[in-house]
């Protein structure tokens, strides 16, 4: 391997982590819609989950935040190769599976990561599909592993090679310092605030927010007090009656205190610098 080369994605890691330090004033809020309903397609209605998700977000821009959603069934997203299974610094970031800006990229690498990147709050809203999050949130929150970690390729014009990443895997582990922030694997969601939305008709929001909260939690995401909500109906009615149970009051009460609670903490947390979250540097 090229020490030079890796010595170089080290000095551009610790810059990059110190633009992250100095953050922005603004409390910049997205919501993640993971649902595929859409009163224009083939479910002829509009999604239950993502209408709470944009109660939360009106509520957030009403106690300040700048909010945006997203709903991920309008973008591209294409499924994450796993390289990180084959050695940590086989994973890039920006994605070298999609590139940035080429004929390869998807919507995950030229439009998407930014928006987690600039975000200070991220609210997710899933229905239960399953027993689990829906296909379109799993395919985001896998293409997030490129965010949790992951350095640019110290050979760009061959980023999947093997050995070569496997070296600066080694290089990395050997050469982390825990005093500079950035000098080894950096997380880039420590300490961003979330949320979690579920709805469903019959079980499985208990394990569709535990599957979410384990995977954010351990990407570095800050979860304040009663910050997750399911709107569930009863499998004793037809799934027809499910939009007036999990959309009514109750659940929109549930939506804005979950905004509420969020942006305590977030608030909160804009006096603590992500360096100041502590997880080993050498590994990921």
């Amino acid at each position: 391997m090229n020490k030079l080369n890796a010595e170089k994605i080290r000095e551009q890691t610790i810059k990059e982590a110190a633009s992250l330090e100095s953050g922005h004033k603004d409390i910049k809020a997205i919501g993640i819609s993971g649902s595929a309903r859409d009163e224009s397609d083939m479910a002829l209605e509009d999604s239950n989950s993502e209408f709470l998700l944009n109660c939360t977000l009106d509520e957030l821009k009403k106690l300040g935040a700048k909010t945006e959603l997203l709903q991920l069934r309008k973008y591209d997203i294409k499924p994450c190769k796993a390289c990180y299974s084959t050695t940590n610094a086989h994973c890039h970031f920006p994605c070298s599976c999609y590139p940035k800006g080429t004929p390869k990229g998807d919507d995950m690498s030229n439009v998407l990561y930014e928006k987690v990147l600039d975000a200070d709050i991220i609210i997710f809203a899933t229905p239960v599909n399953n027993f689990k999050v829906s296909s379109l949130m799993a395919l985001f929150l896998d293409r997030c592993i490129s965010l949790d970690g992951s350095l640019s390729p110290v050979n760009p014009d061959a980023p999947k090679d093997k050995a070569l990443n496997i070296e600066h895997s080694k290089f990395i582990s050997a050469h982390a310092d825990q005093s500079v922030y950035g000098s080894g694997f950096l997380r880039r969601f420590a300490g961003k605030v979330g949320g979690i939305i579920v709805t469903g008709h019959e079980a499985g929001a208990a394990m569709t927010i535990s599957q979410m909260f384990m995977t954010l939690s351990h990407f570095g995401m800050a979860f304040p007090p009663f910050s997750n909500m399911y709107a569930m109906a009863s499998i004793e009615n037809g799934t027809y009656n499910d939009k007036a149970v999990v959309t009514g009051s109750v659940y929109i009460k549930d939506a804005k205190l979950l905004a509420a609670n969020v942006m305590t903490m977030t608030k909160s947390l804009k006096k603590i610098k992500p360096s100041q979250w502590a997880y080993d540097y050498s590994v990921n």
